[in-house]
């Protein structure tokens, strides 16, 4: 299996879409820990977990989706950068959700709340303090704040959330270039007189 053979350019996109994969699924997993934490304690999820889950959950099936039609060769890349520009559309969005009341919190300042040092027992812990009172939904800006090791889990989130803003749009312009480039090497029909 050789694949295609698309020199710098396949190279570039073969790369940034591992990067988006490896991101894409670190993100996954923290934030799937939150909702999972947040549910065992009989607590809904803020809806900026549930969004950032719901995307990323999007985005790995599409990054694994074009990667498989990109080696086949059968990938169309001006769909691809379309498509591409929409994600980081929605990974903008999350970036921006996320971030902003992280952008504030300093996480060397937040003391450890519980005996034991697990991040359980202090989530748990502390959870009370940081519900609404309607619906039992956690305040995120409080919870983000409530444990250094949730501090930190979520700025990472937060910081994943822009290489990937950086990595969709350096595919979305890989995309542009091997869309023009397979446009202008396809052969051209003579036209018989």
């Amino acid at each position: 299996m050789r694949g295609p053979n698309y020199g710098a350019l396949g190279m570039t996109f073969t790369l940034v879409r591992g990067l988006q994969a490896v991101a894409l699924i670190a993100i996954i997993g923290m934030t799937a820990n939150f909702i999972s934490e947040m549910v065992s304690s009989n607590t809904a999820p803020p809806s900026v977990l549930v969004g950032t889950l719901v995307i990323t959950c999007i985005a790995v099936l599409y990054c694994a989706i074009t990667y498989i039609l990109y080696f086949d060769i059968i990938l169309p890349f001006l769909l691809n950068a379309i498509m591409d520009s929409s994600l980081l559309i929605a990974v903008i969005v999350v970036a921006v959700t996320v971030g902003k009341p992280l952008s504030y919190l300093n996480c060397q300042a937040i003391t450890k709340t519980s005996n034991d040092g697990s991040s359980a027992y202090a989530f748990t812990e502390s959870l009370g303090s940081s519900l609404d009172k309607d619906g039992g939904k956690v305040n995120y800006s409080q919870w983000a704040g409530a444990t250094k090791v949730n501090c930190y889990e979520m700025k990472s989130i937060w910081g994943m959330s822009i290489a990937l803003c950086i990595l969709f749009a350096f595919s979305a312009i890989c995309s542009l270039c091997l869309w023009r480039r397979t446009k202008n090497s396809a052969p051209k029909s003579v036209e018989e007189a």
